[in-house]
């Protein structure tokens, strides 16, 4: 009996000592540690700031997306279809105002900013007059000029048209006078047909400019020739002298590319227009196209300055594609110039 009692006891001591031995082995170690995200462990700091561009280049807003406020312009027919494209394009990368271009004729968008003062600026197919410059000046503004581009005035027939292909300068002259009423009475070659005359209306900067290099500056034939219609609407030109054969007319090179499948484009001199004789002068009716602005207007309203900043900078861009030529690069820099000066 007391040996069992033992072997119990031993047993008893044993199952304990196992026990100890067990616990002390699974005693829990500490987990590793597992990799520290920095999305989520990293000290929370504030974020630093993102500096903005800084978009305002000699005192002008060059980001169309942060220029507020309206343009208003008006001026010549000619330079109607190179401001809309850069308005668009302007309004396209982010300026939310509005633009008024009205197409009027050059001499009708000067009466508007230097007389009745309602433009910001003038669109223009020949260089203001001395005369203009003192209207303007009579109500505080002082001209700016803005050289953009270059046109090559086009004079077109009908491409129903077969007998005249170019003119020299004083057929030019007795085509569009009193002097003629036949196209037989210019060139005996040519039909014994009425001369059907479309020409631009006398508030525009195309009659005038023509009217100075053909005329002598001397309207009065022109105006008296039989058959002629004017208009301001180079549109109605083109219709008009798409209409017949023995139709004639003239407006900025814009208006005959567009209807280039329509309209014979007739060389002056031997010398028909294209971008290199615009460039070395050699067509005989090459002329420059400007804006017109104030330096008043532009520190009363900033916006005008950046758009005309946007046109200057993307004016190259465009001009060919709407129908016209680029402008010489110091020319471009001349306007550039003159646009930083009236914001000084």
């Amino acid at each position: 009996m007391k040996s069992r009692k033992l072997v119990l006891w031993l047993l008893a001591i044993a199952l304990l000592a196992s026990v100890l031995v067990g616990c002390q082995s699974t005693t829990p170690t500490a987990a590793p540690e597992t990799a520290k995200s920095a999305a989520t462990l990293a000290p929370t700091a504030a974020p630093k700031a993102v500096l903005a561009a800084n978009t305002v280049v000699d005192g002008i807003e060059t980001d169309p997306m942060k220029v507020t406020g309206d343009v208003v312009t008006a001026g010549s027919s000619t330079v109607f279809p190179l401001a809309e494209r850069i308005a668009e394009r302007f309004q396209d990368e982010g300026y939310a105002g509005n633009i008024t271009i009205d197409s009027i004729g050059s001499g009708a968008g000067y009466e508007r900013f230097c007389v009745a003062g309602e433009t910001d600026v003038a669109n223009a197919s020949r260089g203001i007059k001395d005369s203009e410059i003192e209207s303007c000046r009579a109500i505080g503004r002082e001209p700016i000029e803005i050289r953009v581009g270059t046109d090559a005035l086009a004079v077109v027939v009908s491409t129903a048209n077969t007998f005249v292909t170019g003119v020299t300068k004083a057929e030019l002259a007795a085509i569009f006078s009193d002097a003629t009423v036949k196209w037989s009475d210019v060139n005996p070659a040519w039909p014994a047909e009425n001369i059907q005359r479309f020409i631009p209306g006398t508030d525009s900067g195309t009659f005038d400019f023509f009217v100075e290099e053909v005329f002598a500056k001397d309207k009065t034939p022109h105006l008296s020739a039989a058959n002629t219609q004017l208009s301001e609407d180079d549109n109605v030109l083109v219709q008009g002298v798409q209409g017949s054969p023995y139709a004639i007319g003239y407006f900025g090179y814009a208006y005959y590319a567009e209807n280039a499948d329509k309209l014979n484009v007739l060389a002056i001199e031997g010398v028909t227009p294209t971008n290199a004789t615009v460039d070395d002068n050699s067509y005989p009716l090459s002329r420059p196209l400007f804006l017109y602005a104030d330096a008043g207007i532009l520190a009363a309203k900033p916006q005008v300055a950046s758009y005309i900043s946007f046109f200057l900078t993307h004016v190259n861009e465009e001009i060919v594609s709407v129908g016209y030529f680029p402008a010489p690069a110091e020319a471009l820099e001349a306007a550039r110039a003159s646009l930083a000066d009236a914001i000084e």
